[in-house]
């Protein structure tokens, strides 16, 4: 077809797996998708097993074997060693010569500015913040839970809420809406009988995701305990920006702050006006967008970084993507 496969990119996360084929000049030959990316649960094989089954049918789709350059954002990649060891399994599989694993995070920042320096935090069923600099220094953190000083994300608001409306109906805690709203969106007529449910299983563990929702819509109609929940994420991710800012010394230049995954990406007014609020104090130089590019085009530009791609080369694959 004439093309050469520079760049094959691929977004891992936990319940889908995106990958991009991308030419020399730019051209996408090739996208596709695939399950979820969960290496604890099922072992770094199966996982990237899984990974293969997307690559084989984007290759086919290109007409290709392999590229010169992996670019790979994988979840559960939190620290170096884990990079490592995720980097060798995929060289194994000889996609391409060279394998660069990140952190998925990575792919949300690099897909939403222009060039490799900015910083995001990204907020979906866990909360994690990254950042990086052109010269290649770059700023993170473990983000495996409370372990390593993380709160917040979809499971840590539902968690928190479960929380403050169990306390509120048994009489340990303040009264809050959430004693009501919440049992009322699974059917059940009260906390307790909830939280029986959630005990028993009747209500899968899955669909604990669904009380986030409620805990935004419950504090926009006012009630203190909920907006007190939303205003201290909003303190979270404005800490979590900061820090990596101050690291990546970016604190006194202007320098986009991007907010990516589902709960940010849902612009919940009373989050997004604290976010920005906090940031104007505690980081004033600092520019907030969410992000609405897909992550796949944020792993196909650092693959692009890596091998000194031209500047319409990266344009070229944006326009692709943002089309």
């Amino acid at each position: 077809m004439g093309m050469t496969a520079r760049v094959l990119a691929v977004d891992a996360g936990n319940s889908k797996t995106d990958v991009a084929v991308v030419a020399a000049d730019g051209t996408v030959l090739a996208t596709a998708r695939g399950g979820g990316f969960r290496p604890p649960v099922v072992g770094v094989e199966a996982a990237v097993d899984v990974l293969a089954e997307a690559v084989d049918t984007a290759f086919a789709a290109a007409g290709v074997t392999s590229v010169d350059h992996v670019s790979a954002c994988l979840a559960n990649a939190d620290f170096p060693v884990e990079e490592e060891r995720l980097a060798a399994a995929l060289h194994a599989r000889a996609w391409g010569t060279a394998v660069e694993v990140r952190n998925d995070t990575f792919a949300i920042l690099r897909a939403g500015i222009t060039e490799p320096r900015g910083v995001a935090v990204v907020c979906g069923a866990g909360i994690n913040c990254v950042g990086m600099r052109p010269d290649g220094r770059t700023a993170r953190f473990p983000a495996i839970g409370r372990i390593s000083g993380d709160w917040g994300g979809g499971w840590g608001l539902a968690e928190e809420a479960l929380w403050f409306a169990a306390r509120a109906e048994d009489g340990r805690g303040e009264p809050t809406a959430l004693a009501r709203t919440l049992p009322a969106h699974f059917g059940r007529p009260t906390m307790l009988a909830l939280i029986e449910a959630l005990h028993l299983e009747q209500v899968p563990h899955a669909r604990r995701h669904e009380l986030t929702p409620v805990l935004f819509a419950t504090a926009a109609d006012g009630d203190p305990i909920a907006r007190a929940i939303v205003d201290r994420l909003a303190g979270e991710v404005v800490t979590m920006a900061t820090v990596a800012l101050t690291r990546l010394e970016l604190l006194e230049e202007e320098t986009p702050v991007l907010l990516g995954g589902g709960v940010l990406a849902a612009r919940h007014p009373r989050l997004s006006d604290g976010i920005r609020e906090l940031l104007a104090v505690r980081a004033p130089k600092a520019v907030a967008r969410v992000v609405t590019a897909s992550p796949v085009l944020g792993a196909a530009l650092l693959g692009l970084d890596r091998v000194g791609a031209r500047t319409e080369v990266h344009e070229k694959v944006r326009a692709h993507f943002e089309s």
